[in-house]
């Protein structure tokens, strides 16, 4: 599966370390052995999944949707 990055999720990552980086590509591995574990958005937002995780104490927010089948948009 082809996996893109938007601007700002780019932008977000590089303020990341290396340990968090590493917890966030696992948490993208687990997106995509099942892509339905997040929760779908309602009404203009449909299409869009959030999946809910956290690093140490820190809950974060994946926002991640399908553009076909083989493209999975973070």
């Amino acid at each position: 599966m082809k996996i893109l990055q938007s601007r700002s999720f780019t932008r977000n990552i590089r303020k990341f370390r290396k340990q968090e980086k590493d917890i966030l590509d696992q948490q993208i591995h687990v997106i995509l052995d099942n892509p339905e574990i997040g929760n779908e958005k309602r009404g203009e937002l449909r299409g869009v999944y959030v999946y809910k995780f956290k690093i140490h104490t820190t809950q974060y927010l994946l926002s991640y949707r399908f553009k076909d089948a083989e493209t999975l948009e973070l």
